[in-house]
Order: C-alpha cells, then structure tokens, then sequence
C-alpha cells in the first residue's frame, strides 16, 4: 500500500529542488543550454541570474523550485555530478589511469599490455613519457613528465559506461 507523504517529507524534497535550481542559476549558459531544460525553466534560472535584490531573487528561486517539479531532476543532478568530477563512472576512470600510470612506471611490460588494450596509442610517445618520468624522480625534479603521462593516459582510455 502507498501511504500519503507527509508535510514534511514534501518540504524536504522541494527545498531540494530550489537546491538543485539555486546550482542551475551558478551555470554559464553553454551548460544551460547542454542541459536542454523547458523554455520556461530555462528563462526562469537566466532571469534569477540577473537578479540582485534578495527577497527578489528569493521568491524567483522559488519558482524555479515550482517549476523543477514539473521536470525530472535525476538526469540534471547526474550531469550537474559529471561537471563537477563526482560521478562514479568518472572517479572509476580516474583510478584505472592512475593505476596504469603506476604499473607503466613500475613495470617495463606493462606498456605492451596497455598498447595490446589500447591499440590506438603512441607508443613512442608513452615511451618517452615514462622515461622523462622515471628521470624526473630521480633527479628530483618537479614531476611536470609525471602529470604529462596521466593526461595522456587519460586521453587514451575511454568513459567507463
């Protein structure tokens, strides 16, 4: 059986909403428009960001609240967590390429199993990378090779999905 919601169950999940809207109103409008939110949602938070007044940009954040019951808002936090590097797909990643960074510095067959995984790398260039890393640290230099290599790691393997 469905029991009723309670009052304060429904003010939670609206001031959510006003949350979730209230980071709307804090996104440059390529996001906005990335977003692909309703018309009058979208004109609602582009209006609450030229607002300055306070109890003015109170009242119209609570219509972006309204507004945000008419819309799914599950779709909008993922991407909202995607933007910010919060999702898990995304922190997964992160730590594949890091864990490959570590075994191809560790590790002198590890670049043949990366390139058997990753066919489309550069070989030369990964060679060369781990090799400026693998001089920086023992030289003690900063480790410029270091990032150099996990950016291009990053590049090269895919969004886990």
């Amino acid at each position: 059986m469905d029991e009723p919601v309670s009052k304060t169950r429904r003010k939670k999940e609206m001031h959510a909403l006003q949350d979730l809207g209230e980071q709307l109103v804090a996104l440059n409008a390529g996001q906005l428009e990335q977003l692909e939110l309703p018309e009058s949602l979208h004109d609602a938070v582009i209006t609450a960001g030229k607002i300055n007044k306070f109890e003015a940009r109170r009242r119209q954040m609570q219509y972006i609240g309204r507004l945000m019951r008419e819309v799914d808002a599950a779709p909008i936090r993922e991407q909202l967590e995607k933007w910010r590097g919060n999702s898990r797909s995304h922190r997964a990643r992160l730590h594949l390429v890091e864990q490959w960074r570590e075994r191809l510095l560790a590790d002198e067959a590890a670049l043949a199993e990366l390139l058997q995984t990753y066919p489309q790398a550069d070989s030369q260039r990964l060679r060369a990378l781990i090799r400026n890393t693998q001089q920086e640290a023992s030289v003690g230099k900063p480790p410029r090779n270091f990032h150099l290599l996990f950016y291009a790691l990053q590049e090269l393997i895919p969004d886990l999905r």
